[in-house]
Formats: structure tokens, sequence, C-alpha cells
């Protein structure tokens, strides 16, 4: 989260809830947004009119994108190729190329906008004008304007359930959330809600809506089926900001006038604090970089009277979510000499078989050939591959290895099972 009087962000392990580390970006930061991949934030600046694009695996700022007049809110696309940044100064949207970090389009939009949301099929960005009163809707595709809808009571927070049919707007100085139909763009239901509503998020299956009320010291948890308060749950001094996590079991509220971040366990609707640096203002959750790299073994027979021999190929497949950088399988093989590998690294015993670059759902092969004469005649001898390394992090061990057992009794009798 970022911390605006400190110009730092502040990381939290979401298992263990302790701050893992604070880093200085620019002057003033505000909003923050992930890629959906993890692997960047994107931090606006408020004092500097800059976008800070910080690498999560270094938690460092790799770039400093210029935008000018007082950044507020931002948020990436989907499809993470756009980052979308409101300048309240200026009365326009920012979009930066996530690829090149560069600006390709700025976008007029009503007065004094404060935050903006992409939909979730990445489509549209709807942004809030505070002096306006109003929703400004954007067709990503054209980078204009298509809409404009008359929210009143001074927008603030906005955000989408995950099936993009409906847009919470925080209307603080209406005490109300105002929902709009996204298929119309009308305002379809107002929600009363005192005490300042102020930053909105919805839960991953779109059944609540989260909203800080910055006055109340709480937040509240509006049914999406009813479109009524269904729970009240105390937090941190003046709350700003919300953000869920990905099994929507906790919900995080910056605390701009206590210094900590509210985690709400949303099953039980209890609150521990955490002490980070000063004003909080703006949170997201960054879901850890990994890569499910998934191993197969298969051993086909070649019997030959001379030259019998076993092909073993190892199958990597990428199961995602990230690009597989690099990965090791190990494979043992028997210890006699002839083994050999046009895709590995061949030492008495062992294999060991590279992967780099591989994308999500993306597979490769490594082949190895054993002939007969090194194994044990008779004797059944088992080949196991395993990953032994591998970069982003590989959350799912249970597919890291694989087996094949053959037994040769001559060169012209090989069973592998």
């Amino acid at each position: 989260m970022t911390n605006y009087s400190d110009d730092t962000v502040s990381v939290i392990d979401t298992v263990t809830r302790a701050v893992l580390s604070t880093f200085p970006v620019g002057d003033g930061p505000k909003g923050v947004a992930a890629t959906p991949d993890g692997a960047r934030l994107y931090v606006s600046n408020g004092n500097d009119g800059t976008v800070s694009v910080v690498d999560t695996s270094t938690r460092a700022v790799t770039t400093t994108v210029p935008v000018g007049g007082g950044v507020n809110g931002v948020a990436v696309s989907p499809h993470q190729a756009r980052a979308y940044v409101v300048s309240s100064a200026t009365s326009r949207l920012t979009v930066i190329d996530t690829t090149t970090n560069t600006v390709t389009a700025t976008i007029a939009v009503g007065s004094a906008p404060q935050d903006v949301a992409v939909s979730p099929d990445g489509s549209r960005a709807y942004v809030t004008n505070y002096n306006d009163r109003s929703v400004s809707v954007i067709d990503t595709a054209t980078n204009t304007v298509s809409a404009t809808v008359n929210v009143r009571g001074f927008p603030q927070g906005v955000a989408f359930t995950p099936d993009g049919s409906r847009a919470y707007v925080t209307r603080p100085f209406a005490n109300s959330v105002a929902v709009i139909d996204t298929a119309t763009n009308t305002v379809s239901a107002s929600i009363p809600l005192t005490d300042r509503p102020y930053g909105v998020v919805a839960s991953p299956d779109g059944s609540r809506v989260y909203v800080a009320r910055s006055w109340g010291a709480s937040v509240a948890t509006i049914d999406t089926a009813t479109n009524t308060v269904s729970a009240d749950t105390a937090s941190g001094d003046t709350p700003t900001a919300v953000a869920v996590t990905p099994d929507g079991g906790q919900v995080y509220a910056t605390n701009g006038n206590s210094a900590t971040v509210s985690v709400i366990d949303t099953t039980t609707q209890t609150t521990n604090g955490i002490p980070v640096g000063k004003t909080p203002a703006g949170v997201v959750i960054a879901e850890r970089p990994t890569a499910d790299l998934g191993v197969e073994l298969t051993a086909t027979p070649r019997p030959d009277l001379v030259n019998g021999r076993i092909d073993y190929t190892v199958t990597l497949t990428n199961h995602g979510p990230r690009t597989l950088a690099s990965a090791t399988v190990t494979v043992n093989l028997p210890g006699g000499t002839g083994p050999a590998s046009p895709d590995c690294t061949v030492t008495p015993g062992t294999a060991t078989c590279a992967a780099i670059d591989l994308a999500p759902g993306a597979s490769t092969t490594r082949r190895i050939t054993v002939p007969v004469a090194s194994l044990s005649l008779g004797t059944p001898y088992t080949v196991t591959a395993t990953r032994t390394a591998s970069v982003p992090t590989d959350p799912n061990p249970a597919n890291d290895t694989a087996s094949r057992t053959c037994k040769a009794t001559t060169g012209l009798l090989i069973n592998c099972t």
C-alpha cells in the first residue's frame, strides 16, 4: 500500500500479515494498481505528477512515467496491456502502454476526476468526476468518451462486479453508493451509507461489495443480491481505500489518520491492525508471480538384438499463470556407460534438462536414450524426472515428478510401465 506522507510503498505478506519491506517511490503516492500477473505495480504520485512502475520481485522502481496534473486513481486493464491514470488538475485520463511504459493517449473527462476502474473484459473504463458529479465511460478501443452518467453526490471511488454488469460508485457527500447498470449506463439503485463512503471493491465471487466509511472508522459490506448493507466492521481511523484477497477471505483497508492497515476477516467480521507508514492511502492485492511446471515422462522400448535401447521423453508443461522464466529438471539414469541426449547434459547417473521462457499453456520436450547394455538385465530399473529449480515460484509440487520402470531381459525383450 502507498504511504502518502512518507513517499513510500509498504509490502505486506497476506499469510503472515507482516510488513516485508517498505521502499521509496515518487512524491505523495496515492493510488496503486497491480498487473494481473502480479509482476508490476503502477503507483500514482499525486505531488509530482508521475507514475512509478515497480518490479514486485525486486521491490524497486524500474521507471517513472510523467503524466502531470495531480494524479489520483490508477487501474490496469485485465489483459495488462495498459494502465489508466486520472489527473484531477487537468481533468484528463492518461493511457500508458505497459510494454513500453510510455503515454499513448490522454482523454478529456469531467472536472476533478478521482478514480478509475476498468471493466472485466477490458472494453471500458469508468472515471468518477468529483466536481461534475458524473462518471465518464471510456471506450478503450477508441480512447473516447462514449457516455456520461449523472450520479450526483460528488463521486469518489468506483468498482465493477466480476461479471461487469454493474459498477458501484461511492458518493461521500450524498452518504450513499450509486449502482450503475453497465448495459444501459444508468443508475439502477442508490444505497444509503452514512459517514462519507470512500473506497470500494467487489468480492471475487461478486456477492458482496466492501466500502470504506471514512468518517465512521469502519468497512461496510453490501449484499449485491439485495443492494443492502449486511455488515459493518470496525477499522482504523479514516479508512480510504479497500482491497480484497483473491479467495475473498480478507479485506484490507488503509487508515489515513492512524498509520495502519486493517485486515478484516470476511467470515468472522473481526479486525486486526498492521502499523505501516504515515497516511496510508491506496492498497492493492498483488498475487505472487507463479508458474506451475508439470513434469511428464514416457519410456518407449526400441528392441534390437545388438542395439536395443529405451527412449525416454521428458515433457515439460507450464500450467501458468506466469511465463516460466527458467527451470531445471534432473533425471536419474543407470550407472553404466552409454546414456545420451541431444537436449540435456548427461553425466554418470544423471541427465540435467533445462527450459527457458515457456509461455503459459506451452509445452516442450527433452529426449534421453539409454542402451539396454547400461541396464542390469532381468532387473527392473526406475528412471525418475524431477523439477529441481524454477523461476518464478512453482506453487504445485504434486506434478513436479514423474517415473517409469523398465525391465530388459535381452535386447529384444524390453517392457516398460
